[in-house]
């Protein structure tokens, strides 16, 4: 089980040496053009062997199609990745050590608590996980500082280590460590003190969670800590872990997003917030975020340049969601959003040998993103069946930047996703997706200078098709529950990209991989 999403760098991951302020503040403008370059398949979590091993659960539990979540995956990070069945003990220190002598509990009852296995043993949550992937663009792209060639490309990126399950009773984890291969044009400079590293931190979740009475209602609560907001979320309509759940590091890909989708994606960020499932039906959340210090983001393997800028402060986010369901029916409906103030990086601020300094300018950029995101999932005999669709928008008052750099004082930033989905086999599952994507936007010569003939435009948009098979869904994979494997071919089609319609299908993309999960 595991799941790839919210590995997003930006322009500018590797800065050129200079000391000139022209060729500074073209790298500064990295920030405004959301998202450039995304390693590896996007960074993969949540349907983790060791969850099975902790629940006794296959994959097909937990997800669709990993890491699609089902309700019970859905209801098990809610409750804080603790629930337990399987064959091992699920904590290293909890209370099960004083149930064994207990003899109002047998070791079945114990396992049925959902707080300890049948077996004296206790296994590390721990799990990995590979993607083998071969990419083809219809065009042939330009491999000048990278390792790879113009077209037909077949490489390992990311693997992950993570830390996925119980710490003790009401304490758990979702924690990842990944490699990823850089990607065209961005070798990095060994002479740079924050060149792009090729080992960093990863989508991390650490929460506490209980359960209690509230009016007559059940109530599941919790406290998240978490470095990217939406990875602590649990629909799959959110950013961090929306479809497509992998992508090609060495095809192109459309250069702007909100700042909710990549700008804070593990990019120096921490939160901590608290949430409330009500009733299982309605979620509440509200967390803030702030950026981590300049040495402690360089020491995670990230640079802290490859960033919008500093936080100014505390960054709020929040989210309601409401699921009704009935029968083979769950309807999920709301919306989610956060407002952010940032200090862009000062590109006239440099050091004797030209490299740029930790300085980031006075003023601030401020961006509103608000989104509504709406879910209906059915499980038939032996299928899946599930919709989704996601509507971001983003206002951006840029006062740092169009004083500092000369973009439009306001911008807006509109992102649209409708997906479906269908999951069949109870066993040897086949997954058929299909989604539509749309972003636009203001046009800016300066944020978007790099596309001058199509507008200075954000726009683009056009679909992806995929279709995987997830051979040990629902049985035990040899070595189960040590491991599961995907096979998928994708097919990414653009009718725009970064605002042009002539060569849009240039970048378009066929992605086969086989996913490993370990």
């Amino acid at each position: 089980m595991l799941l790839m999403r919210g590995k997003s760098h930006l322009i500018g991951a590797v800065r050129p040496k200079t000391s000139t302020g022209v060729g500074l503040a073209a790298a500064a403008i990295f920030g405004l053009a959301f998202g450039a370059v995304t390693f590896g398949a996007i960074s993969p979590a949540e349907a983790l062997p060791s969850y099975a091993r902790q629940t006794g659960q296959p994959c097909g539990t937990c997800h669709t199609d990993f890491p699609g979540l089902t309700p019970y995956g859905r209801r098990f990070k809610i409750g804080g990745y603790t629930a337990g069945g399987g064959p091992y003990r699920t904590t290293l220190f909890s209370d099960w050590i004083d149930k064994k002598k207990s003899d109002a509990k047998t070791k079945s009852d114990a396992a049925k608590d959902g707080q300890s296995g049948t077996s004296d043993t206790w296994v590390p949550p721990i799990a990995m996980m590979a993607i083998v992937g071969y990419t083809h663009t219809q065009a042939p792209q330009d491999p000048t500082g990278s390792p790879f060639h113009a077209n037909d490309n077949v490489v390992v990126s990311p693997v992950s280590l993570f830390y996925g399950g119980a710490i003790s009773d009401h304490i758990g984890a979702f924690a990842q460590v990944t490699y990823n291969g850089s990607p065209f044009g961005a070798a990095a400079n060994p002479a740079d003190p924050y060149a792009t590293y090729q080992i960093s931190w990863d989508n991390t979740d650490v929460r506490y969670a209980n359960t209690a009475m509230l009016a007559g209602l059940d109530v599941i609560y919790g406290i998240t800590g978490n470095n990217s907001p939406t990875v602590q979320d649990p629909w799959n309509t959110t950013p961090a872990w929306a479809f497509p759940y992998a992508l090609s590091n060495v095809a192109p890909h459309p250069g702007t997003s909100t700042i909710i989708e990549s700008g804070l994606a593990t990019h120096g960020t921490a939160g901590v917030g608290g949430y409330a499932f009500i009733n299982d039906m309605l979620y509440l959340e509200l967390t803030g975020y702030r950026s981590i210090s300049f040495d402690a983001q360089n020491k995670l393997g990230i640079d802290p340049f490859n960033s919008f800028g500093v936080i100014d402060g505390i960054a709020p986010y929040w989210r309601v969601a409401l699921e009704p369901h009935w029968g083979s029916h769950w309807l999920e409906f709301g919306a989610f959003g956060m407002s952010t103030r940032l200090h862009p990086w000062d590109p006239t601020q440099v050091d004797s040998n030209g490299w740029q300094l930790n300085a980031v300018v006075p003023q601030t950029d401020r961006y509103i993103d608000t989104a509504f995101d709406a879910q209906y999932q059915y499980q038939g005999d032996n299928y899946w069946v599930t919709l989704r669709g996601t509507y971001i928008q983003e206002n951006q008052t840029l006062d740092a930047s169009s004083f500092n750099f000369g973009t439009n004082p306001t911008n807006t930033l509109n992102t649209f996703k409708a997906l479906a989905s269908l999951a069949y086999g109870n066993d040897n599952r086949i997954v058929l997706t299909g989604q539509y994507f749309n972003t636009t936007g203001s046009s800016d010569p300066t944020v978007y200078s790099a596309n001058p003939g199509c507008g200075c435009s954000p726009d683009s948009n056009g679909y992806i098709f995929e279709i995987d098979y997830i051979p040990f869904i629902s049985s035990q994979a040899p070595g189960w529950p040590w491991a599961n494997v995907r096979v998928g071919l994708q097919y990414t089609y653009y009718n725009k990209f970064d605002g042009d319609t002539v060569f849009a299908h240039d970048n378009n993309t066929l992605f086969g991989f086989i996913w490993f999960a370990m």
